[in-house]
């Protein structure tokens, strides 16, 4: 059968349910955030890795988007997508199917830190008859790779890519991932504008010394929900918006009401003597993300809804999982095991969409009236 002529209870779980009427809300409102900055918007597809989702926050159409994965350049670029900012470091092995993509018309855009590598970039690309087009990655507050933005090496990383055979100096990007460490929206706008000075300074020390930079990428859900100020900003990068997720609520990125992303599971067995249930949405299904752990509110692995209506069950959450069974708590006292017989189903609010969404093929889409209406794929994998 067609998801058009299914009802929730007949879809195989576990399985992930998508409400389009809060994908697209989520979806207009950073369209809306990111015109009103007057910058591109690159999506970062990781999140969804759906062509239909890339084509939602497009308005139907193709655009710039940002991927961490060849395979998703190589199946993005296969839907239409020839704008890719591949927001890896890159590293020699992989230009083989970078120059692949490129032959075939993809706009594919490359970053790293590091001089050697770009040497040997340099040299790759006069050995392809091909130049690659790269950015230089910031560290803007010490979370993950990049040079630091005041280190001497910026200049000379631009200086050798814009003047040796084999490649191309686009500009600078930078991933505020320290951003979830902050504890208030007030914390977030400071770190957005930390995020931001650090590229544009980079920029202009490039741009004294002569050389051009086209690019100046930033990116995180956190910031570029809450900054005031993107001047000298090119575009934004941003992923988990699409979806959000218990741990984006616990910023205060987005309420409970704004997840559009839920995982239906079934009721295996009951545990009385330990007050909890057990269903096949374990580990896999959930992934093992614990990352409110960190907040205010520790939801485990995940709070639990109806699943039909979505709507929180107040009190149950997912306290902990194997490979392929989730143990499902309650904080509020004795279960009402009569509310929940075996067989029957429950959806999933999760921690991180992304990581969620990972071991998953396909979405099963509700619409308006909570009825399934589509099927939409995804893709997986290096």
């Amino acid at each position: 059968m067609q998801p058009s002529d299914m009802q929730i209870s007949e879809l195989p779980t576990p399985c992930l349910i998508l409400d389009h009427d809060k994908l697209n809300s989520n979806i207009t409102m950073m369209n809306a955030r990111m015109r009103g900055h007057g910058v591109l918007l690159r999506p970062h597809v990781k999140t969804a890795k759906s062509l239909d989702v890339a084509r939602l926050i497009n308005n139907g159409d193709t655009g710039p988007i940002t991927v961490s994965t060849l395979k998703e350049a190589e199946y993005f670029f296969s839907g239409g997508f020839d704008d890719i900012l591949y927001a890896v470091s890159i590293v020699p092995a992989r230009l083989e199917r970078v120059k692949t993509l490129m032959e075939q018309g993809c706009r594919l855009k490359l970053i790293l830190d590091n001089i050697d590598i770009a040497g040997q970039l340099g040299i790759a690309g006069d050995a392809m008859n091909t130049q690659f087009e790269v950015l230089i990655e910031i560290d803007c507050d010490g979370h993950r790779a990049g040079l630091k933005p005041e280190d001497p090496q910026v200049l000379e990383l631009a200086t050798l890519l814009a003047n040796q055979p084999g490649t191309v100096f686009k500009g600078f990007m930078t991933h505020a991932g320290g951003s979830y460490d902050c504890q208030t929206p007030e914390q977030i706008k400071q770190h957005a504008a930390r995020e931001a000075k650090a590229i544009v300074d980079c920029a202009g020390i490039v741009r004294q010394a002569g050389l051009s930079c086209d690019i100046t990428s930033v990116g995180s859900t956190p910031t570029a929900t809450f900054a005031d100020d993107l001047s000298g900003v090119s575009e934004v990068r941003a992923g988990v918006y699409v979806f959000q997720d218990l741990f984006q609520v616990g910023l205060g990125v987005c309420g409970l009401q704004d997840i559009a992303l839920t995982v239906l599971t079934t009721v295996l067995s009951h545990k009385p003597e330990q007050n909890r249930l057990i269903i096949d949405a374990g580990g896999l299904a959930l992934s093992k993300d614990h990352s409110t752990a960190s907040q205010s509110l520790d939801c485990h692995y995940g709070l639990v809804c109806d699943a039909a209506s979505g709507e929180l069950i107040e009190g149950l959450q997912v306290q902990a999982v194997n490979q392929e069974h989730g143990l499902v708590s309650s904080t509020n006292g004795a279960m009402d095991f009569s509310r929940f017989p075996i067989g029957s189903q429950l959806r999933v609010l999760p921690n991180h969409a992304c990581m969620t969404a990972a071991a998953h093929d396909r979405y099963y889409l509700l619409d308006t009236d909570g009825l399934l209406n589509d099927c939409w794929l995804r893709c997986n994998g290096w």
